[in-house]
């Protein structure tokens, strides 16, 4: 408890996705990145990586979302289970 009352809980951390697929599809986004490195401008390459920042920006907002909303769909089931909602 004193973890999260300290906010030194961070569940995003621990997440490692065990599906092989996932390995594969960053391999392949590491290569397409390099690629494009390789093959634009300097200032084309940074406004790739700005849009990069971007898609990983939402990606972070919709996963904190998630991860809200399954905490409270978990919740509600405990209170559902322990009859808190009757």
């Amino acid at each position: 408890m004193k973890k999260l009352y300290y906010g030194n809980i961070c569940p995003d951390e621990h997440i490692h996705p065990e599906n092989p697929e996932y390995k594969l599809l960053n391999e392949k986004i590491s290569n397409s990145i390099e690629a494009y490195h390789k093959k634009l401008t300097p200032d084309e390459y940074d406004e790739l990586e700005k849009l990069i920042d971007l898609l990983g920006q939402t990606t972070s907002m919709y996963s904190a979302a998630a991860y809200t909303e399954g905490f409270r769909l978990g919740a509600l089931m405990i209170m559902e289970v322990m009859g808190a909602g009757k």
